[in-house]
């Protein structure tokens, strides 16, 4: 299974039409959801909700600014290689503050899409977006380019 574990819920009903649109494509190829926690004006409530439910049973990759920059076909590999081995990756998108070291500590690797900055909800759908474009690379349909 992918899990994408994340802080906040999306407002915006265009975000939530994005999201629903590539689980939806998604799952096709994979079992997929969401965990939504809860927007915590307190940053330390915000990690501990994190942290609690980080699987350290699962294959954890943190998206975060001090992560590795992959291509497409890296992040394709990646999830074909893990969903191989592990079974399960859970994705954790920190909340408008970011991670701490605490959390960086917990997860198997970080990845970076961007030294940008992106919207929460924006960068939700970005990171659906890939996940589908990596089943259709792993499965040499196009899409791709």
């Amino acid at each position: 299974m992918i899990k994408i574990l994340c802080v906040g819920k999306l407002k915006e009903a265009y975000l939530q039409d994005l999201v629903n649109d590539y689980l939806k494509r998604i799952s096709k190829y994979h079992k997929i959801e969401i965990v939504e926690l809860k927007d915590n004006v307190n940053y330390e409530k915000e990690i501990s909700g994190l942290l609690a439910k980080i699987n350290p049973h699962d294959y954890n990759i943190a998206l975060d600014l001090k992560g590795e920059v992959v291509t497409s076909e890296k992040l394709a590999n990646k999830i074909n290689e893990k969903l191989m081995t592990n079974g399960n990756i859970t994705f954790i998108i920190g909340g408008s503050l970011g991670l701490n070291d605490e959390v960086r500590s917990k997860v198997n690797e970080l990845i970076s899409f961007s030294a940008l900055t992106f919207p929460h909800g924006l960068f939700r759908g970005i990171l659906l977006e890939q996940i589908y474009r990596s089943f259709k690379i792993i499965n040499n349909e196009t899409y791709h380019k």
